[in-house]
């Protein structure tokens, strides 16, 4: 008897992770971190706190809560998980986690493999970066480029040809890449085609003006008669 009230406890104990999960969360662009605190987050769910601090996240995990927090960012930005607000029977605002654009996100085949293409992108994106700026990047620089992707609604090629325009420059820092991506915007450049001709064109017209300075006649001195050498 003791054993069977033993095996109930543990059997009540149980978290149910669907396997699909563990098996796609990296074509989902999601690292170990990540997945842990999504986890963490369920968890939290299943027990009766919708809402847990990153104070409390960091509780059971080997990450600080400024590092939770940054998280919880990162996966509101990779629309993998989202705020939402209800009023409880008090009519008192209450905010919650919602773990469902992840839920749609694996369990939409579709979606699956639009978000493995651009996750891929995304990563590479990251990973080219680093190359190019010799270092890894910081999370304000991470946060950076999801901003270009989120909210200025850059395509990653895009940020890509922006950043080889900036290394072509001399110009390697994220203020000068923004502006190139920003004056692209206004000009309607979508495309890495359309940015190619534009740079060519650009770089032409830079060249030519260089050339123009180069032939400015110069004074011929030689026309005039040197004292020094008499």
């Amino acid at each position: 008897m003791n054993n069977q009230k033993s095996y109930q406890s543990f059997l009540k104990d149980q978290l149910i992770i669907p396997s699909i999960l563990l098996k796609d969360y990296v074509n989902l662009g999601l690292n170990e971190q990540e997945v842990m605190i999504i986890l963490q987050i369920h968890r939290f769910y299943m027990e009766g706190n919708h809402f847990p601090t990153p104070d409390e996240l960091a509780d059971y995990v080997t990450i600080s809560a400024q590092d939770c927090s940054q998280i919880l960012r990162k996966l509101i930005q990779k629309n993998i998980l989202q705020i939402e607000q209800n009023h409880n029977e008090m009519n008192v605002l209450n905010e919650q986690y919602s773990l469902e654009p992840l839920w749609v996100n694996l369990y939409t085949e579709k979606v699956i493999q639009q978000d493995k293409s651009i996750s891929e992108e995304q990563t590479n994106i990251f990973i080219l970066f680093e190359q190019e700026f010799g270092r890894p990047l910081s999370p304000f620089e991470i946060e950076t480029v999801n901003i270009w992707i989120d909210e200025e609604e850059q395509s990653p090629s895009l940020i890509k040809a922006a950043l080889r325009e900036a290394v072509l420059m001399g110009k390697l820092n994220y203020r000068y890449i923004d502006r190139i991506l920003r004056e692209w915007k206004r000009k309607g450049i979508r495309t890495v085609e359309q940015a190619r001709n534009h740079s060519k064109s650009f770089h032409a017209n830079q060249t030519k003006q260089e050339n123009q300075k180069q032939e400015e006649p110069k004074r011929d001195v030689s026309l005039y008669y040197n004292w020094l050498e008499d």
